[in-house]
């Protein structure tokens, strides 16, 4: 199961990760950072081809959770970035909008991503819906809870963030309840940012 991200999209069709301006490639951008993969399928693709270097059956395939990469809606680049800076390309036109790669909880304009498919490209073996579309990832504020499910500020989307996040916003969605628990606004959101469009 590939969710390498949580949000990462399965494909960013404006930029790769062997693409440079002005001398720097696409790894040298703050958002990438050093990273050898810029999408989620690219990721699993190598993890399977290395799984299967290691030693594992030649017919291993992978599943990539699909359920809140769509990233669709109106804030989706149509084309590469400006060639003004190696920033400015990847953050032009990336289409994963999260405010930084670290943050993973509730992202506001997260949308649904591929549909549940059988053997979409060479050595997935499916994309899937593992984490159930409109289902929390934690609660937004701190709240009293039975269920030993501690706060976690990375929910929170009035936090300014840590080390782990560059001390950016979460982007995480306000009014969120405890995770595990159905939350309403989350699922309208990847309805409406959906990619491919729900038809």
């Amino acid at each position: 199961m590939s969710a390498w991200a949580r949000n990462r999209p399965t494909k960013e069709p404006y930029l790769k990760v062997t693409d440079s301006v002005h001398g720097q490639t696409v790894r040298q951008s703050k958002w990438v950072d050093w990273n050898q993969y810029v999408d989620e399928r690219s990721f699993a693709q190598a993890l399977r081809d290395k799984l299967v270097a290691a030693g594992f059956d030649s017919g291993l395939g992978v599943l990539i959770d699909t359920s809140r990469n769509g990233w669709g809606g109106s804030a989706r680049p149509t084309g590469a970035g400006p060639l003004t800076s190696v920033d400015d390309y990847v953050n032009g036109g990336r289409v994963d909008r999260r405010i930084h790669a670290g943050n993973w909880c509730n992202q506001s304009g997260a949308g649904l991503g591929e549909r549940p498919t059988a053997a979409p490209a060479a050595g997935i073996d499916a994309y899937v819906w593992v984490k159930p579309p409109g289902e929390s990832h934690g609660a937004s504020p701190a709240v009293d809870n039975d269920e030993g499910k501690d706060f976690d500020r990375m929910c929170d989307p009035t936090y300014g963030g840590n080390a782990r996040n560059g001390d950016n916003p979460t982007g995480a969605l306000p009014g969120s309840p405890r995770a595990g628990h159905w939350f309403s606004a989350r699922f309208r959101q990847l309805m409406q940012n959906s990619y491919p469009p729900l038809s």
